[in-house]
């Protein structure tokens, strides 16, 4: 495998990693499912830096690594829900973010709007939005593993709660301003 594939070869791995923390979770196993969670995040972090660093961005990779964060976010959201961590209105709020945001990429896609990487780059708040989320999941497996620290989790939901309905105004913001920038175009 050269360098260039890399990034992608790592959200693939976030991917597949998605269903050990999804087994772990269910099975009681909170630290084995934390060590999982880590490793995916560093993945996360990984692929980005190395694509923008030895310059191997592709259009795979920018749908690739979205895909990958939401599949494995949505799916420990969806385990933390069943197994009574995650109140089920954080996980609609989430899930319908997260559809809007899948919604207006593909509709952009169908409707011939652009189709760079620039439409699937995730906003500032999106990317603090997804830290926010990925901390939260953490933080919720840990207090498994230490039950004194649930006293906090009220505050976290809170605030991954207003992070992820601003961070889905941005977005539908973004996207406004992109069809007035298109019409006013058409009108010239």
């Amino acid at each position: 495998m050269n360098l260039s594939s890399l990034p992608n070869a790592l959200s693939i791995l976030r991917m597949i990693l998605t269903v050990p923390v999804v087994i772990t979770l269910l099975n009681n196993d909170f630290f084995l499912a934390m060590i999982l969670f880590c490793i995916a995040g560093i993945t996360d972090a990984l692929d980005g830096w190395i694509a923008k660093r030895y310059s191997c961005q592709t259009r795979l990779g920018s749908m690739l690594d979205p895909v990958a964060d939401k599949l494995l976010l949505v799916s420990s959201f969806i385990t933390l829900n069943i197994i009574g961590l995650l109140p089920l209105w954080l996980l609609l709020l989430i899930f319908i973010r997260d559809l809007m945001i899948v919604s207006g990429t593909v509709g952009s896609f169908m409707g011939g709007g652009e189709s760079d990487y620039n439409l699937l780059a995730p906003s500032k708040l999106s990317k603090i939005n997804t830290a926010l989320q990925i901390a939260l999941v953490l933080f919720l497996v840990t207090t498994k593993l230490y039950p004194t620290l649930s006293e906090w989790n009220m505050a976290l939901f809170v605030i991954v709660a207003t992070s992820t309905v601003l961070s889905g105004a941005d977005y539908a913001w973004i996207w406004f301003e992109k069809v007035i920038s298109q019409e006013k175009q058409k009108q010239k």
